[in-house]
């Protein structure tokens, strides 16, 4: 049986800042080559370059990841800041309608850091330029020096609501992350469900609420050495299964068409 095809969202990226390339992690792939056995599909994040239909049609499921740039705030009625940082405006238009569509057809992603962000935006929600400076906040950006172990070390604690999806997928109503991010959700959207939070209230891991498909987002990185880590490994092989289940399902609906 073949693989499912999980397209992958890239990055706006200048290799020697001179030369334009969509980009993406290596682990990315790892993730979903070794962990959630997918086939992984590199998406360019240009809505010129590709289009919703030829996406949805392409691919089983998808992963949204991190990236630098932030969503842009027009996209939840705001103006942009200094505090927002930089923004990739083809990612926006590309993956904010992927999202509604995914939740709509019940087409499986897995949102990560930023993703985690769009998905929440993609269903009416807000952010928090920047979460540190809020009052009772601890900062959440990634360590400005060290190795990337350092960078990617467990940080803080994530509980997760108890019976929600999330513990029933880690075993466990807590675990320890990562946390790489500056921004953070404000307001949640329609039908997002806070389903985990850091020890400072900040949200960690949500779901949309009556979506039929696999539509988990999480704010930690979990693609960092997710073959070993107990968290994240739980997380990619559920995605993957997702995609396989989504697969199958388009395989028969096509027989049955034809």
């Amino acid at each position: 049986m073949a693989r499912p095809v999980i397209g992958i969202v890239t990055n706006s990226h200048l290799i020697n800042d001179q030369y334009p390339a969509h980009a993406s992690g290596t682990m990315l792939s790892e993730a979903v080559a070794e962990v959630s056995d997918g086939l992984p599909l590199l998406i360019p994040a240009d809505p010129t370059h590709v289009a919703l239909g030829d996406l949805l049609d392409t691919c089983d499921g998808f992963l949204l990841p991190g990236g630098r740039p932030n969503v842009h705030p027009e996209e939840y009625g705001e103006q942009p800041t200094e505090a927002h940082g930089a923004f990739d405006r083809g990612r926006d238009r590309v993956v904010l309608p992927l999202i509604r569509a995914c939740v709509e057809r019940g087409q499986p992603f897995l949102g990560v850091c930023r993703g985690f962000q769009e998905v929440n935006v993609a269903m009416g929600g807000t952010l928090h330029p920047e979460i540190r400076e809020l009052p009772g906040r601890m900062n959440h950006r990634m360590p400005p020096d060290g190795t990337l172990e350092e960078k990617f070390a467990l940080r803080h604690k994530v509980a997760f609501t108890e019976n929600g999806p999330f513990h029933r997928l880690m075993g466990s109503t807590e675990v320890m992350t990562n946390t790489l991010h500056g921004q953070g959700i404000q307001v949640a959207g329609r039908r997002i469900v806070i389903d985990g939070r850091a020890p400072d209230g900040t949200p960690e891991a949500i779901y949309v609420d009556g979506a039929p498909g696999f539509t988990l987002a999480v704010q930690w990185h979990p693609e960092w050495k997710a073959s070993e880590d107990p968290v994240s490994r739980p997380l990619f092989a559920a995605f993957g299964q997702a995609a396989r289940d989504w697969a199958a399902r388009s395989r028969y609906a096509g027989l049955k068409s034809a």
